[in-house]
């Protein structure tokens, strides 16, 4: 059989990933916190008929080198990365909307593990196993920490509270008085694609980040300190989706796409007319 079907076939399958990439980051345009992805690809080994040679010698009579002769066998999936740039921000007017304008990511206690996000829209719940406070959570009941590691509550007899750039919880209770502020915590991860996505815009740690696994040697960083990004109250961070630039992507998926069955259908009459030889 001809190469250049299967060349053609590696071909359609990447372009289908690359196509589930793009609809993936179009249905989450106005997901706030959502870091696009994008589709690379690499050629895959080259079949080779004949290998590199030197030359015979330096004379002008003597053989030059010759070069590999080699075919291509198609392409494959690269890698499909995430494209960790800042999105726009968009004013809520809500206090409890928060957005990281720089570096970091929130952090929070999903069971026996931190997971992060980017995602600032968090609530305070009934505090159930503390009557005295609620706690600061995500849309999902995550605890959100603070830079000793400890899920920040407030008071439920709190007259007011804010929330300062430097992320410095302030609260002023019923009597007047003011505990010492905690501070929420960021992560700086170094290594942000090597995040494991879970899903609810939630993020877990591996191997390939930079950043221990291990919570008890992980830095916390205030927000505005050691590279963290400062906090924005009353906004949030939305998606870095462009959609000219996705549905561009669109169309060199779709031509790249069409373009590959092409080559299994002009394969695919080379075949017959070898065929109809035997007639």
């Amino acid at each position: 059989m001809l190469r250049s079907m299967y060349s053609g076939i590696a071909g359609m399958k990447g372009f289908q990933t690359k196509l589930d990439v793009v609809g993936n980051n179009i249905a989450n345009v106005n997901t706030a916190g959502y870091k696009k992805s994008r589709t690379t690809f690499q050629d895959m080994l080259s079949q080779t008929s004949q290998g590199a040679q030197g030359a015979a010698g330096t004379a002008a009579t003597d053989r030059g080198g010759i070069n590999p002769k080699q075919v291509g066998t198609g392409s494959k999936l690269g890698s499909i990365d995430t494209v960790d740039t800042q999105g726009f921000q968009q004013n809520t007017g809500r206090g409890l909307d928060l957005m990281i304008d720089g570096n970091g990511m929130f952090v929070l206690q999903m069971g026996d593990e931190r997971v992060f996000t980017r995602v600032g829209a968090f609530f305070l719940d009934n505090g159930a196993d503390d009557p005295d406070n609620s706690f600061l959570t995500n849309a999902d009941g995550y605890r959100v920490l603070d830079t000793n590691g400890d899920a920040i509550k407030i008071s439920k007899t709190a007259k007011s509270f804010n929330i300062t750039k430097d992320g410095k919880v302030n609260i002023v209770n019923a009597d007047g008085t003011s505990p010492a502020p905690v501070s929420i915590a960021l992560a700086l991860i170094p290594n942000t694609a090597g995040l494991e996505k879970i899903g609810g815009s939630l993020y877990r740690n591996t191997s390939n980040t930079g950043y221990p696994l291990d919570a008890a040697t992980q830095t916390l960083t205030a927000p505005g300190g050691e590279g963290a990004g400062d906090i924005v109250a009353s906004a949030l961070e939305m998606s870095n989706v462009d959609l000219s630039e996705e549905f561009t992507e669109m169309i060199t998926a779709q031509r790249g796409f069409q373009a590959n069955t092409r080559i299994i259908t002009t394969s695919d009459e080379i075949l017959q007319e070898l065929v109809n030889l035997k007639r």
